[in-house]
This record gives structure tokens, C-alpha cells and sequence, in this order.
């Protein structure tokens, strides 16, 4: 099975992800954290109805699955899944999305 492709923008968002995480925890932290954000969007590449619709957050018609404070949101519909966005809960995923 082919992997999950990413956007230009769910790229960038793992390379900020990963320059802060190397700043404020360190290498082993940092590996630990991608490598599970990655795992995880291989794991809905092959489950695609995973995770939950979020209509509070977007009526867009993606899902969303959470992996430590960061949110998946992707598009099942595809094969493969299209990774939209990874971003920190904490941030305005509303505003973001829509």
C-alpha cells in the first residue's frame, strides 16, 4: 500500500513541529514524537475511517485523530489518505481550517 500523502502545509507544520521540539526537548523527545505522528498516519492510511469527525472545529469533510497534544486532520476519502494538517491543539484549529 502506497503511504499517506501530505500538503505542502501539514509538511511544514512537521518541520515546525520538529525545530521547536528539538529546541525545547531534545533530539530523543523529538524523534519519539514524529516517528509516533508518523506511525499514527501510516496506521490511518490503512484504516481510513479512524478517528472522529470534529463539526465543532469544521464542516469540512475530514477527520481528525490526536497523537499527544497534536491533532491529525486528514482526508480519508483518497486512497492514499491525504494528511491536510498536523497541529497543536492549543492552537486556533478552527480559524486554521476554515
Amino acid at each position: 500500500m502506497k503511504r499517506p500523502t501530505f500538503t505542502s502545509e501539514a509538511k511544514i507544520d512537521l518541520a515546525e513541529i520538529t525545530a521547536f521540539l528539538a529546541e525545547e526537548a531534545g533530539i530523543a523527545t523529538t524523534r519519539r514524537v514524529i516517528m509516533t505522528i508518523k506511525t499514527a498516519c501510516a496506521f490511518l492510511n490503512q484504516t481510513p475511517g479512524a478517528g472522529h469527525s470534529r463539526e465543532d472545529l469544521t464542516n469540512k469533510p475530514v477527520r481528525f485523530w490526536q497523537v499527544y497534544s497534536y491533532l491529525i486532520v486528514y482526508d480519508p476519502t483518497p486512497r492514499p489518505i491525504r494528511i491536510i494538517r498536523v497541529l497543536h491543539g492549543n492552537r486556533d484549529v478552527t480559524g486554521i481550517l476554515n
